[in-house]
């Protein structure tokens, strides 16, 4: 009770302070299952957990939280004294023992008045693709019968109930072993691909269930509904990112409202826009659609009734006369016939793998199937007649040619041969896939590896391009270019007679047509869990552009890779681009929808109709000359195949299209420095100086420190052995360093020096002399934060330049290195609790004796990446792990190792819980941002794959002038972003360009109190999606005359206790409601009524 209480009273008791305005009960109560309001709700349980649950069980406490602000007397066997069955044995034992507990009114509950909502769980971590499809059928039907069997004796023993029926997914990551022992041997993008598709298996199946049964629907009290998507772990139901590891309570906070927006009635427009999908939003019951969702009051969308139809004649006719050979062996790929070709091999990804090309228009659980004998490039099931594929083209030149893929299985079945795509597959895993190929081609009797000519089909980027805003480092153009430059230099290297198509990378953003219009009835949910950056983006977003623009840069970069003449150094090599897939016409019906039937039943993957147009394509780009290959897909137009002439009977090439390439771009000049250009214009200052911190511009900055350890201090920053390690290099500090100007150094300090070129407090040079207002100290502790706070405020007040009381002052503190590098020896002491406490000691003394200071707190780094960063130095092999023992020694799986990186997001959240509290909001003059950018830490690599080591001082531990510029440009960028928009990783690529400016809408540092949209002085609009954020906010009126500080206090404290009184008579005639129904209960048994 006190709990409730105390949130009530802290969420204020009028309606105008609750989250949601329609939160009262109906008038009367109700009398079906199609009229309840969340209010309405007295009882809320649950079945289908286990003991492992123990994210699921934060989810369903978060919950009962959010329904007690509904239904104050809510009753719940989440509790301490929580029924031990509610976590073990099977479905249908949980619903039984569920039905006794609840007609046993041990919690007070009217078991013939009370409504009750039941969520019933089906936990995904059971299901397998190990086994064969026909298995995993009967694996997924007896899951279903399970719920059947649950829901039948619920409905048998329970009155006045819904049902929630919902899918529960613990991730990839989740899967368990001994169930599932084949695991190990897949990829990680089989296994996402296998999970999407046996989630959405199942979940059709309990639709298809719920249809038949009418959802248990033969009287008024009870009904049973299926969620309409599935909670999944790990992935943001909004902004289809993955939810980070080091964010459990925003994890578990996203979850609980995505299955709340499941159990409610759905908004009619329910897409969120995207500078809103990294905020946390609550939606509210509205005037009308006040209910709890069932069947009958919103009717719910059933995917599986798929109307395409899959197109049977698949075969072409191949028109060419002259199929002969040249007359010997070639010697030069410039001269090689169709005739000629004795090999043929592919990589790539589930379109080359052949996944779900012949499934049926409903059969999702189909595209799990690889249909390799169908697959365009390398195919080689029935004849040309009957299949329309590359080899089965290049059998009517040469009956013998060898390599193509049959039947189907994956790419171990020996019948796959040299089809060795994976489905899920990404850049990074071509070179390997490449390695496998060759090795095959070596080992294969039938083969001469030396003499024969061989085709290499490579065609990937399809799933970079959908995991790009979930990690942009590693699906970086750069990398994309990388991984192939890697592939196609081995092939040079390892095989002799070869021609490589390379396929230029698919034009990718049509697909989103499918999923965009709800008469296609796609599968979307599912497109979101394999493809969300393409699928979830707002149309003419930002996100959208940016994809956008990488899907052209992946293709573009193609292009200058064999545009330099790289793979044209011998006679009996090339690279061939392949450009049809450039430009994308999506296939549409009559009536102008786009046509399902070139898809599989997914609406991801590609039919045998789209298949078949992707061979004819191939083939007449490999006929056509560069210069003058057909760059457009159009799926609307009938394609037959081309023949070489007796004037070009070659397969094209640049020596035999008489092809010139393009010169290089020229190399850009050596980097020299590290500073940065500058763009922004509008530098001016505020037009008199600003009283509040909210109303801060760039230019009314007129002090500058830092706080923290040796990155702070410069420490090895520009050493250049292990002699001069522990210099400490404080001119070049990225958030305190003041050395020379912008255009060669890049600092916080050097950036603002553009807005006010009189700024204080900078460092310079090495050393102690020149330190300004740099308190860092090399090695420092979050103990040892309140020292540096000291420090800072008695040189500041001992500085003759400085006003003290007036000047504007800007405070850097980046800490927590040192804490984690020794948190091995001294766990008490540096726990996060401890670490937490320091961080606030420190903030308090700056929040008592500091006027006018803006603090930027920079988010702890995720230290397990300096395991990385490897070379074969002195400093590398023996200073790193000196630098840093509990991170750098343990072994990566060692239970050590894992109770740190625990730690380390232990302290991050740490963070989040002292900045995220209104502790520093009472003061006009002082504001605390949490800057993010180092959350998530990404250590930028090669192309290669390796760690780029340029980032770090010798010691490979330390940070380079180069990191520490690259630093300092995120720092400011995020204090350019709204507090719930920042970027939360950090995108450490060389751009003189970077640096963001203010803008006219917007030129004030962003703190949390302007990073809100004005709220309109009407009364909220119940129906609206309510954030996090609006909730905890304030409005502060302004006022014509200054009002005395202890006023508000007295004012609140007085509001608080009214709210406290007013909740306390509201749960105590609840408890005696409670008292009556537990009293009546008992008569009721003593009687033996």
């Amino acid at each position: 009770m006190f709990q409730q209480l105390l949130l009530i009273s802290l969420l204020g008791f009028t309606t105008a302070g609750l989250p949601c305005t329609q939160v009262s009960p109906s008038q009367q109560p109700p009398l079906t299952a199609d009229t309840v309001r969340p209010s309405d709700v007295a009882v809320l349980s649950y079945v289908g957990l286990h003991e492992q649950s123990t994210e699921l069980s934060t989810v369903l406490s978060k919950l009962t939280e959010l329904m007690t602000l509904f239904s104050p007397g809510l009753v719940t066997p989440i509790s301490e004294d929580i029924p031990h069955f509610l976590r073990r044995g099977t479905l249908v034992d949980q619903a039984n023992e569920l039905s006794l507990y609840l007609k046993s009114n041990k919690q007070g509950a009217d078991e013939n008045q009370d409504w009750k909502l039941v969520l019933l769980f089906v936990q995904l971590d059971r299901l397998c693709a190990c086994e064969q499809q026909e298995q995993i059928s009967s694996l997924l039907k007896q899951v279903v019968e399970e719920v059947d069997n649950a829901v039948q004796l619920l409905h048998s023993q329970l009155k006045k109930t819904i049902v929630s029926v919902a899918l529960w997914d613990e991730g990839v990551n989740t899967v368990n072993t001994k169930i599932c022992p084949c695991t190990h041997t897949y990829t990680k993008g089989e296994l996402k691909l296998q999970r999407a598709v046996l989630t959405h298996t199942l979940q059709e199946l309990l639709d298809e269930l719920m249809v038949q049964k009418h959802w248990y629907r033969d009287r008024d009290d009870f009904t049973v509904t299926l969620q309409t998507t599935p909670l999944i772990r790990g992935l943001s139901s909004q902004s289809g990112n993955p939810i980070g590891e080091f964010e459990p309570s925003k994890h578990t906070d996203e979850l609980m409202l995505h299955l709340w927006r499941n159990l409610l009635q759905p908004r009619v427009d329910q897409r969120i826009p995207d500078h809103k999908r990294d905020i946390l939003t609550l939606q509210c019951p509205t005037e009308d659609r006040p209910f709890l969702r069932t069947e009958f009051n919103t009717p719910s969308t059933h995917y599986s009734n798929a109307d395409h139809l899959i197109q049977t004649h698949t075969g072409t006719e191949l028109p060419c006369k002259d199929r002969s050979p040249s007359s010997s062996i070639p010697t030069s790929v410039h001269e090689l016939r169709p005739a000629d070709i004795k090999v043929v091999a592919a990589v790539g990804d589930s379109l080359t793998a052949g996944n779900g090309i012949a499934s049926r228009p409903n059969d999702i659980l189909d595209v799990l199937r690889q249909y390799r004998g169908l697959s365009w490039c390398i195919g080689g099931d029935g004849n040309l007649t009957t299949v329309t594929t590359l080899p089965n083209i290049l059998k009517h030149y040469n009956h013998d040619v060898k390599g193509y893929s049959l039947g189907v299985g994956n790419q171990d079945n020996p019948q796959a041969f040299l089809n060795q795509a994976v489905p899920g597959a990404k850049s990074k895993d071509i070179p390997s896939q490449v390695r496998t190929l060759v090795a095959k081609m070596k080992n294969d009797v039938n083969i001469n590896f030396e003499s024969d000519w061989k085709l290499i089909t490579i065609f990937i980027g399809g799933n970079d391009l959908c995991s790009y805003c979930q990690n942009s480092l590693l699906y970086s153009v750069e990398n994309y270019v990388g991984f192939l430059k890697e592939s196609l230099d081995y092939l040079q290297k390892e095989v002799p007679r070869v021609l490589v198509n390379l396929v230029e990378s698919l034009h990718i953003t049509p697909l989103r047509e499918l999923h965009m219009d709800s008469s296609l009835n796609c599968p979307t949910w599912l497109v979101n869990m394999l493809c969300p950056c393409v699928v979830m983006p707002e149309s003419n977003s930002e996100a959208l552009q940016i994809l956008e623009t990488v899907n052209r840069g992946y293709q573009r970069s193609l292009h200058e890779l064999i545009e330099s003449g790289r793979y044209d150094t011998h006679s009996n090599f090339t690279v061939v681009i392949q450009p049809f897939l450039r430009d994308v016409t999506l296939p549409r019906l009559p009536d102008g929808r786009a046509d399902r039937s070139y898809f599989s039943a997914d609406c991801f993957h590609l039919s045998q109709k789209s298949q078949t147009l992707m061979a004819r394509s191939l083939w007449n780009n490999m006929l056509e000359p560069l210069g003058s290959k057909t760059s457009r897909q159009d799926f609307n137009s009938v394609t037959g195949l081309k023949c070489s002439t007796n004037d070009s009977p070659f397969i094209r090439t640049y020596q035999n299209s008489d092809y010139m390439y393009s010169a290089p771009s020229p190399k850009p000049d050596p980097i020299t420095n590290w500073g940065s250009d500058f763009s922004c214009k509008n530098l001016a200052p505020s037009d008199s100086q600003p009283t509040s911190v909210h109303k801060l511009r760039p230019s009314d900055i007129q002090v500058v420190a830092a706080l923290g350890d040796s990155v702070t201090a410069g420490t090895g920053a520009k050493s250049t052995s292990i002699l001069n390690l522990n210099t400490e290099f404080k001119g070049v500090s990225w958030s305190i360093g003041g050395d020379q100007t912008l255009e060669t150094v890049t600092t916080l300090p050097n950036i603002l020096k553009k807005f006010n070129p009189d700024l204080k407090g900078s460092s310079k040079g090495q050393g102690q002399l020149q330190k300004g207002f740099n308190m860092a100290v090399a090695g420092a502790k979050t103990s040892e934060l309140p020292a540096q706070v000291q420090a800072l405020i008695k040189a500041m007040k001992e500085n003759k330049e400085v006003n003290f009381e007036s000047d504007w002052k800007l405070v850097t503190i980046f800490i927590g290195t040192t804490d984690l590098c020794h948190y091995c020896y001294d766990q008490k002491n540096l726990s996060p609790k401890k670490f937490s406490h320091n961080l606030m000691l420190t903030l308090d003394m700056l929040y008592e004796e500091v006027p006018r200071v803006l603090v930027n707190l920079v988010d702890l780094m995720q230290m397990d990446v300096f395991k990385t960063v490897k070379n074969n130095t002195l400093g590398c092999s023996l200073q790193q792990r000196s630098s840093c023992h509990c991170v750098i020694n343990p072994a990566n799986n060692a239970p050590q190792f894992e109770e740190l990186k625990r730690i380390n997001r232990n302290y991050q959240t740490e963070i989040e819980y002292l900045i995220y509290g209104d502790r520093y909001d009472g003061k006009e003059d002082f504001a605390v941002v949490l800057q993010p950018f180092f959350h998530y830490s990404f250590i930028p690599q090669t192309g290669v794959g390796e760690t780029d080591t340029s980032f770090f001082s010798v010691d490979c531990f330390h940070l380079s002038e180069r990191a520490h510029a690259e630093m300092a440009i995120a720092l400011w960028n995020n204090m350019l972003e709204p507090v719930g928009r920042k970027q939360a990783y950090n995108n450490f690529t060389h751009d003189r360009a970077k640096i963001h400016c203010p803008s006219e809408a917007s030129p004030f540092i962003f703190t949390k109190s302007n990073s809100q949209a004005p709220l309109p002085k009407t009364t909220v609009d119940p129906g609206s999606i309510i954030t996090t954020r609006e909730i905890s906010s304030t409005i502060q009126p302004k006022c014509s005359t200054p009002i005395p500080v202890w006023v508000p206090v007295v004012v609140g404290f007085g509001c608080f206790l009214v709210g406290l009184f007013m909740s306390w008579c509201i749960m105590s005639v609840v408890q005696r409601k409670k008292s009556k129904k537990s009293a009546k209960a008992a008569q009721n048994k003593e009687t033996g009524f």
